[in-house]
């Protein structure tokens, strides 16, 4: 894992910029963050894993689409070079201005409101998005080598996959621009202005639009604790009812999938025990 210095001399190297505070936010599943003061200025920095950076940038892209349609996004900041993203040993390094307001609390039903409207929005404006830089629908490869991590893992993974490739096939989905990890700390609101908005957009790929909603919903918890997040989502968003409630609990199991396999990557124990609580029950 990266320390707080390589962030900062980046930041220094890259773009001139000199923190007085830097805040770790929370994990995600694809990236790290951190909240950036320098002087009056907020901002908001995103290291993701090596390999990445076309997709990355392909999310900053994204996102100066968004703002473009009146949608609250933070605005990349290019490099002194004119890069949208910094190359790391650890990854790539994105930073952007931080969007006015306070994280959303996944467990709130008003802010799981907003999660959903927000998700919803980000995804109709993206259905004509395009970028060379956005990767296909790819599920995982069950027959990775770090799947031997746990005797039961490779199994799990293979019956996600197709039941993933199943549904896929027989279903008519909604395709489009994936953010890949709608965390709820990625989505916020002004107090002040009422006004919601993201704080990056991931755009990992295009695939199915209910594998973001599914990645929302287990932030939460589960479909049990996320009532009002669907909601906002259908209220908002492309997705009719009756295709996310038939695809949600297959695109759940495959998200507890992709969690599987980046922990046995990491040897992250703790997630390998979540997931396979999981995989488990959704298989049964």
């Amino acid at each position: 894992m990266p320390d707080d210095d390589l962030v900062l001399s980046t930041l220094r190297d890259q773009w001139h910029l000199q923190p007085s505070e830097i805040v770790a936010l929370p994990d995600e599943l694809l990236s790290r963050g951190w909240e950036v003061s320098a002087g009056p200025e907020r901002y908001v920095c995103r290291l993701s894993e090596p390999g990445a950076r076309q997709p990355v940038e392909a999310g900053l892209i994204a996102a100066e689409h968004l703002r473009v349609r009146n949608i609250a996004a933070g605005e990349p900041v290019r490099t002194l070079g004119g890069q949208l993203t910094a190359q790391t040993p650890a990854g790539a390094l994105a930073l952007l201005r931080r969007v006015p307001g306070r994280p959303l609390d996944g467990g709130d039903p008003i802010d799981q409101q907003w999660w959903g409207d927000r998700l919803g929005v980000v995804h109709r404006a993206l259905q004509h998005f395009h970028h060379p830089g956005l990767r296909p629908w790819q599920p995982l490869d069950p027959g990775a080598a770090h799947l031997t991590a746990e005797p039961w893992l490779r199994g799990a993974v293979a019956d996600a996959v197709g039941a993933a490739t199943r549904l896929t096939v027989t279903d008519r989905l909604t395709y489009g621009v994936l953010h890949g990890d709608p965390a709820p700390g990625n989505f916020v609101v002004d107090p002040g202005t009422g006004r919601a908005g993201l704080l990056d957009c991931g755009a990992s790929g295009v695939g199915p639009l209910v594998y973001d909603v599914a990645a929302a919903v287990g932030y939460t918890g589960g479909p049990d604790q996320a009532t009002d997040l669907i909601d906002g989502y259908l209220a908002a968003g492309p997705v009719r009812r009756d295709e996310l409630e038939a695809a949600l609990p297959v695109l759940a199991r495959l998200r507890w999938a992709v969690r599987a396999d980046r922990a046995a990557r990491r040897g992250d124990s703790r997630t390998l025990g979540c997931a396979r609580k999981a995989l488990e029950s959704a298989a049964g």
